[in-house]
């Protein structure tokens, strides 16, 4: 242990220019932030390193200062392969404005390429990202046109399509424990995730690189327990015992014994929720949820509400939640909180959980949507001069059973009210968000319906379904009139065959009637 314990500036001082690192962390949970910010002083005082790579799954941050925004400097990092950027902007910005060489793959593709890195593979074989921004035939994930290497590339196997993304060396690996014992071994029994931790050790072991963990606490005398152990120490070249406000749990939460799982919280209330636009889209998205121990994921944003909408109509114990970087059960956190969850019933390794996704195994999955166009293409990846990146819902929305996607059908300054069961739009949007085509396509509506997989797309003014031919309209709001509301707000005329008013109880600040609702609605 001796010579594994060093500050975080000695620790800072073994990653070299031109080395790729990949560091940990899901959002605002499980970031590294003391080696970050000595990474990024030494930086500043001139001492290097330059030119680094960066891999991450996604970039842990706060959304202004933290996590990876600490390394956020022209002439530190050379290049980045990245699912999501959305909470590090800083880092973002220089892939969008061409500072640096970037690209944005599917936050799955990344966790399992570390098992792949580990063990020899020279990458990933896939179906996820077909048909779309990945897809070297669209853009290939290239942020920029300073960004020219392909990392993507389609192959043929027996017949069949596939993507093969080409893997890096790894030299670094910045990773997160709890607790580190005197032969090096790490536990994680205080972090809200387990995420990728013990792939990332092993794919920089494996390249001979280094593995540098940061830890809250020192055991000195003795071993931990074998079955606590995340990281063993025979990985493991250098610990740092962090400052308490640089080992935060998250981002929002300095600590909550119900996000790693050693207490239980009391779940039988729920913060108030307001009948709005976006609980009437939560809500509606909710009557899919499936009955019968179905599992669920539910991404950031609109998608967080369906989890209160369940908790508030007693429906909790009739489905799995689950969120990508590896909580099964429990209820959702939502926020710089996102990702854990309260009371969870596992929490197993990032790549574990995109094993399940990738295979099949979610019965549904609401998520966002910051664009929609007339073939049901949805984008949340890239919009205006935002790179938030796909994160995980392309293996997300790709391979679950069915999906559900949410999202207000104008932005920039919408206002509404509900009022005696019915839906008073106050002031439109600016910026209609259903375009004759998205400016990036992350769900690939085309392969959907060919595949026959059901989607419906839902607002707070209406619910599209996906129809062979493209985007069908199926649900109209009470209160909202069909030409003035909808049809003047979109570029294209979408299908409408039989169309019926939503269901009267999603605008009633009342309870949904319970679990018979969502036993109906299935």
């Amino acid at each position: 242990m001796s010579t594994k314990l060093k500050t975080a500036q000695e620790a800072a001082m073994l990653v070299q220019t031109g080395d790729t690192v990949t560091i940990a962390g899901f959002v605002g949970t499980g970031a590294p932030e003391e080696l970050l910010i000595a990474l990024k002083n030494r930086f500043l005082a001139g001492e290097g390193p330059n030119d680094l790579g960066l891999l991450f799954a996604a970039a842990p941050g706060d959304g202004k200062e933290r996590g990876l925004n600490h390394i956020a400097h022209k002439g530190l990092i050379k290049q980045m392969l990245a699912g999501h950027y959305g909470l590090a902007p800083k880092l973002g910005a220089l892939a969008r404005d061409g500072d640096i060489e970037a690209h944005n793959i599917p936050q799955g593709v990344i966790s399992h390429m570390y098992r792949e890195i580990a063990s020899g593979k020279p990458g990933v074989l896939t179906r996820v990202g077909l048909e779309t921004f990945a897809d070297p035939r669209l853009e290939g994930g290239k942020i920029n046109d300073r960004t020219t290497r392909d990392v993507a590339h389609v192959v043929d196997v027996l017949g069949e399509e596939f993507l093969y993304y080409k893997a890096p060396k790894v030299d670094v690996a910045l990773l997160r424990g709890t607790t580190a014992d005197k032969n090096g071994n790490i536990s994680m029994e205080r972090e809200a995730l387990k995420l990728d931790n013990l792939a990332q050790a092993q794919a920089a072991k494996n390249c001979g690189g280094k593995v540098i963990v940061q830890v809250e606490r020192i055991l000195k005398d003795e071993l931990l327990p074998s079955r606590q152990v995340e990281i063993p120490g025979a990985l493991v070249d250098c610990i740092v015992v962090a400052e308490p406000e640089n080992h935060v749990q998250t981002f929002a939460t300095p600590y909550a014994g119900s996000l790693d799982g050693s207490e239980r919280a009391d779940l039988s209330t729920t913060a108030d929720f307001p009948l709005s636009a976006r609980k009437i889209m939560a809500r509606r998205a909710a009557m899919e949820l499936p009955s019968g121990g179905g599992v669920v994921n539910l991404g950031i944003g609109v998608p967080e509400g369906v989890a209160k909408v369940a908790a508030e109509q007693g429906w909790l114990d009739s489905i799995t939640l689950t969120a990508e970087p590896g909580v099964i059960g429990g209820m959702p956190a939502s926020g710089l909180d996102f990702g854990t969850a309260h009371n969870t019933e596992a929490i197993i390794a990032q790549n574990q959980q995109f094993d399940f996704y990738d295979g099949g195994g979610l019965s549904l999955a609401v998520l966002g949507m910051a664009e929609l166009d007339a073939l049901g293409n949805v984008n949340v990846s890239r919009f205006g001069t935002r790179l938030p990146g796909c994160g995980g819902f392309i293996n997300i929305s790709q391979n679950a059973q069915k999906v559900v996607f949410c999202g207000a059908f104008t932005a920039g300054g919408f206002e509404a009210e509900v009022q005696d069961g019915k839906l008073h739009i106050l002031t439109e949007g600016q910026s209609p968000k259903i375009k004759d085509h998205v400016q990036q396509i992350t769900f690939s509506g085309r392969r959907a319906a060919r595949l026959g997989k059901p989607a419906l797309y839902v607002t707070e003014r209406c619910v599209f379904a996906l129809h062979p031919e493209g985007l069908e309209l199926i649900e109209i709001a009470p209160g909202v009139d069909l030409d003035r509301d909808i049809l003047r707000h979109m570029p294209f005329s979408p299908i409408i065959n039989d169309l019926r008013e939503m269901d009267a109880r999603i605008f009633l600040d009342i309870p949904m009637n319970g679990t018979g609702l969502l036993h109906a609605a299935n």
